[in-house]
């Protein structure tokens, strides 16, 4: 019998996800060099898993393997297929999204245990523990008492939804305007690049999954530029409880196209700074997704694209 294959390691996919962001952030180029040392400095680590790193990244073509036995950016790092879609998923996050979608299909008790989990699943304890460790930072799941863990309210119902969006009304824009917002370059060119590749699509074949991936992670991204902890922390906890499954209603392919246009809408405003501008797009973005209604939200708003002109760059 074949020994199954050994998934990598979560910090591993973290660290390799890393690296693409700096050498998109740096500007880097098809061919250019990946110094091991100079990588491990930059994600403030040693160069033992920047290697498993690196073989994690070249496995996928990603980088490749120099004459001198040096790594090379083998794709474009700002491309939408070298980024997350490309890297693997570790055990524990696999079994995470498993346990995440048997929750909200109300397969699982609110209380669960991990013995319990590993049997349910066939794994072992270990990587319950580990799935049910990354659940609870990302603040999915709370330990309770002895062996217990529970589960906490997500916004995966209709009543949750809507408050879902009138926290985020009253907090996205306020996390833009707060003082020293930053927004991350290279995330912010990773998700450019992924969003046109989505909008040039044609409605068959647009991917549903990957729109909701981007939504999510440009909303996070959001969140995690605002220089007030306390609003970043509030913001991140709750894009990532919009994880689960049914935390994001389906909607027509027209109404994903528009939020998708207006998410490079914002974008264009945070990369010039006009944090202002970018804040009342956010409000009038979250309005018509909560409304859900695209044909006929332009009675109340206009849509976002084409009607701001993109500022010059600041220097």
């Amino acid at each position: 019998m074949q020994a199954a294959v050994r998934k990598p390691r979560t910090n591993h996919i973290d660290l390799a996800q890393k690296i693409l962001d700096i050498a998109t952030e740096r500007g880097l180029q098809l061919g250019a060099r990946l110094p091991e040392q100079q990588i491990a400095s930059l994600c403030n680590v040693s160069r033992t898993p920047v290697r498993a790193a690196f073989r994690l990244l070249a496995e996928r073509g990603l980088i490749a393997v120099d004459l001198d036995g040096g790594y090379r950016l083998a794709a474009d790092p700002a491309a939408s297929d070298a980024g997350a879609a490309s890297l693997p998923v570790a055990e524990e996050d696999d079994l995470g999204e498993s346990i995440l979608r048997d929750r909200a299909a109300r397969r699982l008790d609110a209380s669960v245990a991990a013995g319990d989990l590993a049997r349910r699943y066939g794994v072992a304890r270990q990587t319950v523990l580990k799935a049910l460790k990354r659940l609870s930072e990302d603040g999915f799941v709370e330990r309770a008492s002895g062996q217990a863990w529970l589960f906490r309210p997500a916004p995966d119902g209709p009543d949750a939804i809507a408050d879902s969006y009138e926290f985020r009304l009253l907090t996205e824009p306020a996390a833009i305007l707060a003082p020293g917002f930053r927004l991350d370059g290279a995330k912010a060119a990773t998700l450019r690049a992924g969003t046109e590749v989505l909008l040039a699509m044609p409605d068959s074949a647009f991917d549903i999954r990957e729109c909701q991936r981007l939504d999510r992670e440009f909303h996070a991204m959001v969140a995690s530029g605002c220089a007030n902890r306390f609003l970043a922390d509030a913001l991140g906890a709750h894009h990532r409880l919009r994880r689960v499954p049914g935390a994001m209603p389906g909607v027509s392919v027209y109404r994903l196209r528009q939020s998708t246009r207006e998410h490079l809408a914002i974008l264009d405003q945070l990369e010039s700074r006009q944090e202002e501008i970018a804040a009342d797009l956010m409000r009038v973005h979250l309005r018509l997704s909560h409304a859900q209604r695209p044909h006929a939200a332009n009675r109340g708003a206009p849509a976002l694209t084409g009607t701001i002109r993109r500022p010059a760059s600041h220097e």
